[in-house]
């Protein structure tokens, strides 16, 4: 065969699901990449596609360019926090409805301290404008929302709140992202129990 016809021929499409597994693959090596960097200037194509031992070309069949793969690496870094704080609910007696709301923000907490690089990421524009009256939508929008259905569950159980559940989630992670950023801004890092101790009596202001 031909040089030219080598060139020419078309790529072998993926089998079925094949393609979706090498983008989680491509998107969990940038997340490992990230984790080794100090911030996500050094996330390249290039980096990715070595972290992932694949061709860089493989990488461009799923995210046209840099930016593409950073908003990919977004909604990941925010489907891994959304699950483990899903996880951490689950763990507590769905009877003790403040332990749950409590359980969700410690393990919003511990993936930002555990992940710093990826949570500056992913909370380093906040969520997307919207035109006045139309909810905002989101990956950090939906991460928000279990927070509000917690606090609407503990309303529902009795707990009288302050002010409404939507907005109770709203100053409740406010409050912890402020908290994890006084962290990470610390010099020794080794504070980590006060964080969690600064979560629980936040969130107790926030019930009546």
């Amino acid at each position: 065969m031909s040089k030219e016809a080598q060139v020419s021929a078309p790529r072998t499409r993926n089998r079925w699901g094949e393609g979706e597994r090498l983008r989680g693959e491509i998107l969990a090596a940038a997340s490992r990449l990230l984790s080794e960097l100090d911030g996500e200037d050094g996330l390249t194509i290039r980096g990715v596609a070595r972290t992932a031992g694949i061709a860089p070309a493989s990488i461009y069949q799923h995210f046209t360019d840099r930016a593409a793969l950073v908003a990919g690496l977004t909604d990941h870094e925010f489907a891994r926090l959304h699950t483990a704080m899903e996880a951490a609910e689950g763990r507590v007696d769905s009877g003790d409805v403040v332990g749950r709301v409590r359980a969700m923000l410690h393990a919003s907490c511990r993936f930002a301290m555990d992940n710093p690089g990826h949570y500056r990421l992913m909370t380093a524009n906040g969520p997307p404008r919207t035109a006045p009256g139309v909810r905002q939508a989101g990956p950090l929008v939906d991460v928000i929302d279990l927070l509000v259905a917690g606090f609407a569950r503990c309303a529902a159980a009795g707990v009288a709140l302050r002010v409404p559940a939507e907005r109770a989630a709203v100053i409740a992670f406010v409050g912890a992202h402020g908290r994890v950023a006084l962290f990470q801004n610390s010099a020794k890092h080794t504070d980590a129990d006060s964080v969690m101790s600064f979560v629980d009596e936040f969130v107790s202001l926030v019930f009546a």
